[in-house]
C-alpha cells in the first residue's frame, strides 16, 4: 500500500470510528506522543490528549450522534506529516475538514481534526449542470 493510500485509510478509519461510535477505535486513530488538537464545529480549540479524547468519549457516547460521511478526501504528504482535506456530509449539510497526520511507529496517527462550515459541496454530490437554455449547433 503506498503512502497516499495508507493516509486515505486512516482518514477513513477516523470516520468508521465516529460512524460506529467506537471510542477505542477512535483512541487508536488519535497521536499518542506528539502533542495534539481537535477544533468540532461550534467548539472552541482542545489541546492535550486528554481533553480531545473526552470530547470524543462525550460525543460518541451522546444519545444520538450524527452520521458523517467522508466525501472527495485529497491526500497531502510531506514526509512524516501529512493531511488530508475532505467534505463531511452531516444531517443533509456539508462542513469542510482538515485532518493533520504524522506517522508513529510506521502508522499515519491523527494530529488535529478540524470542520467548520461551507457553501461548497464535493463534486460527486453536486447536482448535475443545467442544460443551457441556448441551443448551439
Amino acid at each position: 500500500m503506498s503512502d497516499d493510500q495508507a493516509l486515505l485509510a486512516a482518514n477513513e478509519a477516523f470516520y468508521q470510528a465516529f460512524n460506529t461510535r467506537n471510542l477505542k477505535a477512535m483512541e487508536a486513530i488519535w497521536a499518542k506522543r506528539t502533542p495534539i488538537a481537535c477544533i468540532h464545529p461550534g467548539w472552541g480549540p482542545l489541546v492535550d490528549r486528554d481533553k480531545v479524547i473526552e470530547s470524543w468519549a462525550e460525543i460518541l457516547g451522546g444519545p444520538s450522534p450524527p452520521r458523517i460521511a467522508c466525501h472527495g478526501a485529497r491526500a497531502f504528504l510531506f514526509g512524516e506529516t501529512a493531511f488530508v482535506i475532505c467534505f463531511e456530509a452531516v444531517q443533509g449539510t456539508f462542513l469542510i475538514a482538515t485532518n493533520v497526520f504524522v506517522k508513529e511507529d510506521g502508522d499515519w496517527r491523527l494530529v488535529h481534526h478540524q470542520a467548520g462550515p461551507t457553501n461548497e459541496k464535493p463534486q460527486e454530490a453536486a447536482p448535475p449542470p443545467r442544460p443551457s437554455k441556448k441551443t448551439v449547433h
